[in-house]
C-alpha cells in the first residue's frame, strides 16, 4: 500500500504458507481497518501476481478475484472491515481455477460461482473459518488436494523459477543472462510468463523491483534516493524518480515526505 499517512489505521501481518503448497502459494496476508466515520483513498503497487480474497465489512464484495495490474490501483475503504488474501504463485491460477490471466489483468472482480465454480469453492471455504491463521491452514488443505489431482504444468513452475531468479537479482550486479540462467530461450520465457501473469520477463522485474523501492523509503527513512537507486540496479536516481511516479502517479521524495509526517506529527 502507498499511502503511509493511513498505515496507523490498519492491523497487518502475513502468514506463511504450507511448504507443500509453494509452488501455488506465494503468501498469506491479512489486513483489518477501523476508520469510524471516514473514507480512504488508497494507492495500491501489487506484486506480479493474480490475489484472492476473503472481504468482510464495508466492502464490494465478499470474495475478490485481482489480476495483475500494470500500474498502482486505487480502492475507497470505509468504516471498518478486514481482508484475508491469498497471493498465488505464477503456476497456481491454472491449479486452483479455469480463468486466464489475460481475463483478469488490471481488474478485480466479485469472484462468483458463475465467474470460476473452483476458485468461489475454494474461497467459500476459506472464508468459513474465523481468523486469519484457520483460514491459511483451510487453504493449504484444500490446495493440497486439489495438487493431488492437478499438478502445476511444467510452464507454470518455470514461471516460478523465472520469478524467483528476477528477485534474486535485485542486489547482483553481474551474472548470467535469465536465458542462460534457466536454461531455456528466451521465447520460452516470454511464453510462460504471458500465459501465467499475461506479462513478460522486463515488466515483471522491473514491478518487483519498485516494490523493493516501495520497501526501502518505508525501512530506510535516511537513505538518500541515490543509494537505494544504486542498491537496486536503477542507472541513477533520476531512473528510480520516473519509473516511481510513472506506475504510482507520485514522486518517491512525497512518498517519503508524507511518510516522514506520519512518523514525527
Amino acid at each position: 500500500m502507498l499511502a503511509p499517512d493511513n498505515l496507523t489505521r490498519y492491523h497487518a501481518h502475513w502468514v506463511a504458507p504450507d511448504p507443500a503448497v509453494a509452488d501455488v502459494v506465494d503468501q498469506y496476508w491479512h489486513v483489518s481497518w477501523n476508520l469510524g466515520d471516514q473514507s480512504v483513498d488508497q494507492r495500491i503497487i501489487d506484486a506480479p501476481a493474480v490475489t484472492l480474497t476473503v472481504e468482510e465489512g464495508d466492502v464490494p464484495a465478499p470474495l475478490v478475484i485481482t489480476g495483475v495490474q500494470a500500474r498502482a490501483w486505487h480502492r475507497t475503504i470505509h468504516g471498518r472491515g478486514r481482508v484475508f488474501a491469498i497471493r498465488l504463485r505464477p503456476a497456481g491460477l491454472a491449479v486452483l481455477g479455469a480463468l486466464s490471466p489475460q481475463r483478469l489483468a488490471n481488474t478485480a472482480l466479485p469472484l462468483t460461482e458463475e465467474l470460476d465454480a473452483g476458485l468461489h469453492a475454494l474461497m467459500r471455504g476459506v472464508a468459513a473459518h474465523p481468523t486469519p491463521q484457520a483460514r491459511a491452514r483451510a487453504a493449504d488443505e484444500a490446495i493440497r488436494a486439489r495438487l493431488a489431482h492437478h499438478p502445476p504444468s511444467e510452464s507454470g513452475l518455470l514461471a516460478n523459477r523465472v520469478v524467483d531468479e528476477l528477485r534474486s537479482r535485485l542486489h547482483r550486479r553481474t551474472g548470467d543472462s535469465l536465458p542462460a540462467a534457466l536454461h531455456v530461450s528466451e521465447r520460452t520465457i516470454q511464453r510462460c510468463l504471458r500465459a501465467t501473469l499475461a506479462r513478460g520477463p522486463r515488466w515483471v522485474g522491473h514491478r518487483i523491483r519498485l516494490q523493493e523501492v516501495v520497501l526501502a523509503l518505508t525501512a530506510r527513512p535516511d537513505a538518500d534516493l541515490a543509494t537505494i537507486a544504486a542498491d537496486l540496479g536503477f542507472a541513477d536516481q533520476s531512473h528510480l524518480a520516473g519509473a516511481f511516479r510513472a506506475a504510482c502517479g507520485l514522486s518517491p521524495s512525497a512518498y517519503r515526505r508524507s511518510l516522514e509526517v506520519l512518523i514525527n506529527g
